[in-house]
């Protein structure tokens, strides 16, 4: 997992310049139109920017959206028909972007994370999108469209989502990518259960492997995510007529599920830090344990060793008044034994007593 996962241009390279992405997998572009009104409902696959212009002259609401990798041809043709400003497509091909909202007279750029879970890793896609006063613009290269959902709800003639604007839509989307957030966590809640556990009964170098993993990506989460607050906040501030004041509530609401995952993030951040020092705290506890046992049985055998040890030397003459008598005894062997095996007693007797084993 790379916690910078940026592209850009070399530096040096002229503002507003489209170049080709380049991509470890390339996936195929899809452009989707869906023009909706109260009384109207279209949704249709284009092949070219061009086949746009039609729409753009009905009082409806034009929704495109790109789902794959989209070329600097494919870009500079839409920028063409729609008027963007070359700073904000030169952001979308150059993914990575921190989250952001950037103004262009009338038309908006809006640059937000959509975090998932992706081959056992997290991955962050960036979500980019263009909002004018009839017409929304949505980039996605992800593996699956994340905006079926959407298209789920504006599908139901009986809904009440068509008789919105284009703002409630944009706040539709914004909703979707930032209550992604919500399940994603909950699997990090279930993974650190699962590491407090493994904690408490037998961590290993797996289990520091895992926290590692962890934090970073909590880490590559928090700069993803920290700033999307800032971008609803300034959405919210954005004059009628493009952001109606229902829409407006929308988006408080929103701002307030931000809030939730940051403290989340923040909750689960704390809770990874602090099992990688429990961790560390039973690693050495465990080597304090294990040096406790063997110095207990280094002092356990230090006066046997000392008794043998003056035993093994055999010395013996029978007219010599230091000679060892013990070794002409007839129960001296058992006797010896006896006395090693009292003493280890008393050492384990005592030990005991003193709360050392």
């Amino acid at each position: 997992m790379s916690l910078f996962n940026k592209s850009y241009h070399p530096p040096g390279t002229e503002p507003g310049t489209l170049s080709e992405r380049l991509a470890e997998t390339s996936r195929p572009l899809r452009i989707q139109l869906t023009e909706y009104a109260p009384d109207l409902f279209e949704e249709r696959d284009i092949a070219s920017p061009a086949d746009c212009k039609p729409y753009l002259e009905s009082p409806s609401i034009t929704w495109i959206h790109m789902q794959g990798d989209v070329s600097a041809d494919t870009l500079r043709n839409l920028g063409e028909v729609f008027d963007l400003h070359p700073l904000a497509m030169e952001d979308v091909l150059n993914s990575g972007q921190r989250p952001k909202l950037d103004v262009y007279g009338e038309q908006y750029f809006i640059a937000i994370n959509l975090p998932e879970f992706h081959n056992g890793g997290i991955t962050v896609q960036q979500i980019s999108l263009f909002f004018g006063r009839d017409y929304l613009i949505s980039f996605s290269n992800a593996a699956t469209d994340p905006f079926e959902p959407v298209r789920l709800r504006l599908r139901n003639a009986g809904g009440r989502f068509r008789q919105h604007g284009v703002d409630y839509l944009l706040y539709t989307l914004l909703d979707l990518v930032v209550d992604a957030g919500f399940p994603l966590f909950e699997r990090f809640g279930e993974t650190l259960e699962d590491l407090e556990a493994e904690l408490l009964s037998k961590p290993d170098q797996t289990t520091l492997n895992r926290i590692h993993q962890l934090k970073r990506e909590l880490l590559l989460l928090r700069r993803s995510l920290w700033p999307q607050r800032e971008v609803v906040n300034a959405l919210m501030r954005i004059e009628p007529p493009l952001l109606s004041d229902e829409t407006r509530m929308y988006l408080r609401d929103c701002y307030d599920h931000c809030v939730q995952i940051m403290d989340l993030l923040e909750t689960y951040r704390d809770m990874a830090t602090s099992m990688l020092d429990v961790y560390l705290s039973s690693m050495s506890l465990r080597t304090n344990e294990i040096m406790r046992v063997l110095t207990l049985i280094a002092t356990i055998f230090i006066p046997l060793t000392f008794i043998v040890g003056v035993y093994g030397m055999n010395f013996s003459h029978a007219t010599s008044p230091w000679a060892m008598p013990e070794l002409h005894w007839y129960y001296g062997y058992p006797l010896l034994w006896l006395v090693m095996l009292t003493l280890v007693a008393g050492l384990l007797f005592y030990f005991k007593r003193r709360s050392w084993l």
